[in-house]
């Protein structure tokens, strides 16, 4: 069930049309006087191991991504808002340069779905004639457009449009609306004539509502699959999305000033960077690979110096994180890059002494550029969060095995390198075995012992837009509820035991709490202490602390649906979701995002679902 892929020869965009475009915005731009306002969508149920603290004090890259391309077109009254900062932010109550904005974006995942849903629902709050065009995007347009638009008469909340891609989407849709807008027209009055006379339909990347009443449309036309930017040295300057964050506050409204570049350090602890895209593997969990169409993307080191020197400069921040799928995925892109960082100067000195950063890797990609690891260190690198998934290769194999693991953990610390192993737990997998690497408690301890600073384990859960996504659902391992409680899009992170066909899932989510108890505790904590001093010493204090607390979230919210599945009444479902609202392309065709649509009829369900006791599940 991956993305479908556009024809060969047509999924890049052409060298500079990035830049291009920005630079034909800037022209329009000084004839539309336009306020914007992105919003990143936050469910607080979601905090919880691994990602808690992160969660609050790291900018998102995709909102901030947008508010700098706006920034750097020329829409310079752009604002965004996150609601990791501004929990009780209302649409509704938005004033931007004294008056409604003309444009509201929503950026979301799927975990935040709710969210998302409630920011929708309340600007439609504002009356229609008054009210912004409405845009949504992130991940959860990505691959599950369709959930964003409202298909019941009681809730209408329905965006204008969703994006489906990435900043080139959002910026071609905009050139080609203010292209076509009348002086004086309002921009969602410009939308909807635009809608309506099929000029958005040249548009890849993009999915409109026709039809129904306001807010309820009675079906959604898909433009297609997006063309991706293959240069991300193109890409607007991250420095430009700092300068348009909103003040963290209470309130329903936005902040009268954007945060000051002196206080951005203080809520922004860690920035994420785009460094690359893709992933050279083809893991049947994971959604990466279809999405950028098996395309290996990246900056260059230069621009990724200067991303880490201008932001170091203008905020103060000098910890970063490369939201990348897999950095190691080409040795001399890699050299490049690490080369780069490490010769980077300004008037301030060498960038490497005033930065460090992480990022993500498989381990064999590790294992193959071993000899690399004393320049990367020396280029900032101090902590790598490494894909290990299941060290045995029960799950998927991609080159690790137990001995290589161990040894590539042994040089990460060796080199002054944090190794943060990223585990999966499976159905497949024990807790415990005697004498074999097979059991969750026991790869843990290895992982413990070769030096691993901090630890991640999620159970297997299906992801949109993944190969296996169908047959997870079709093979009736997906819960609908669970005792009487429905499985909600916040649970699909990993915590939470929502797809398994073991007799006693609850056993599989005592396995996670344990696996965390073993690593984070209060006897690993005072060995930490007073242990000799080495290079990664305060790293491990610092995780042991921050996993302890984080554990008691993960526990308190996790312990409840444990009891759920020891004794209550699994209600599974035979097929993946599917949109309640029709799609079709331009042309009448399949929508190129109705995934489901377009799955194999090899295995038909059984029905919309199926149940089971404690007993037999």
């Amino acid at each position: 069930m991956e993305l479908p892929f556009r024809a060969k020869g047509d999924q890049l965009l052409p060298l500079g049309e990035l830049t291009d475009i920005r630079k034909r915005l800037r022209l329009l731009a000084a004839k539309h006087d336009l306020t914007s306002v992105i919003s990143c969508a936050f469910d607080y149920h979601t905090r919880m191991l691994p990602f808690l603290f992160v969660d609050t004090r790291m900018v998102p890259a995709g909102v901030r991504a947008i508010g700098s391309a706006l920034v750097d077109s020329g829409f310079t009254k752009t604002r965004i808002v996150l609601q990791q900062w501004n929990r009780r932010f209302r649409p509704s109550a938005m004033r931007l340069d004294g008056r409604i904005p003309d444009l509201f974006c929503v950026s979301s995942m799927s975990l935040h779905k709710a969210e998302a849903h409630a920011l929708l629902r309340d600007v439609h709050r504002i009356d229609p004639a008054q009210r912004p065009l409405v845009i949504a995007g992130g991940s959860i347009c990505i691959y599950e457009p369709w959930s964003v638009f409202s298909h019941t008469e009681a809730d209408p909340f329905s965006p204008d449009l969703a994006v489906t891609g990435e900043e080139y989407v959002f910026l071609n849709f905009l050139e080609t609306l203010l292209s076509c807008r009348r002086p004086g027209e309002g921009l969602r009055a410009a939308f909807l004539r635009a809608r309506d006379e099929g000029a958005l339909d040249s548009v890849p990347g993009v999915i409109y509502g026709r039809g129904g009443p306001e807010g309820r449309p009675e079906e959604l036309i898909d433009t297609g699959i997006q063309r991706l930017v293959s240069d991300l040295d193109e890409t607007p300057h991250p420095v430009l999305g700092y300068a348009i964050l909103n003040r963290p506050g209470r309130g329903h409204e936005l902040s009268a000033t954007p945060l000051e570049a002196g206080e951005v350090q203080k809520y922004n602890k860690i920035s994420s960077l785009v460094m690359t895209f893709g992933c050279k593997y083809g893991c049947g969990y994971c959604p990466i690979p279809g999405y950028n169409q098996r395309n290996l993307r990246f900056k260059s080191g230069e621009r990724i110096a200067d991303e880490m020197a201008r932001l170091n400069r203008t905020y103060g921040l000098s910890r970063f994180f490369g939201a990348d799928d897999n950095f190691f995925n080409d040795k001399d892109r890699v050299a490049e890059i690490i080369g780069a960082l490490e010769k980077a100067e300004d008037e301030q000195g060498p960038v490497h002494r005033r930065v460090l950063w992480g990022t993500e890797a498989a381990v064999n990609d590790t294992w193959a550029l071993r000899e690399m690891l004393p320049a990367m260190y020396r280029g900032g690198l101090r902590a790598l969060w490494v894909g290990v998934e299941d060290m045995t290769g029960a799950l998927i194999r991609k080159g690790q095995t137990v001995d290589r693991t161990v040894d590539v953990f042994k040089l990460l610390c060796e080199n002054g390198i944090a190794p943060m192993p990223m585990m999966m737990h499976h159905d497949g997998q024990p807790l415990y075995t005697r004498g074999r690497p097979e059991g969750l408690l026991n790869q843990v301890n290895v992982l413990r012992k070769a030096g691993a600073i901090g630890l991640q384990v999620l159970m297997m859960t299906p992801s949109a837009g993944s190969k296996m996504y169908e047959q997870a659902f079709r093979s009736g391992m997906v819960y609908k509820s669970v005792a009487g409680r429905p499985v909600v899009d916040s649970m699909f992170d990993g915590n939470y035991v929502i797809a398994s066909n073991v007799k006693k899932p609850w056993r599989k989510q005592i396995n996670l709490m344990l696996a965390y108890l073993f690593f984070y505790n209060g006897f690993r904590l005072i060995v930490a202490i007073f242990r000799k001093r080495t290079e990664l010493k305060s790293k491990q204090i610092a995780f042991q602390v921050i996993g302890i607390i984080g554990l008691a979230f993960t526990i308190r919210r996790t312990l409840g649906w444990m009891f759920r599945l020891m004794f209550g009444r699994i209600h599974r479902l035979s097929e993946p979701f599917r949109p309640a609202i029709p799609m079709r392309s331009p042309d009448g065709a399949i929508a190129a995002h109705d995934l489901p649509s377009q799955m194999s009829p090899a295995e038909p369900a059984a029905g919309p679902e199926t149940s089971c006791t404690p007993a037999d599940a």
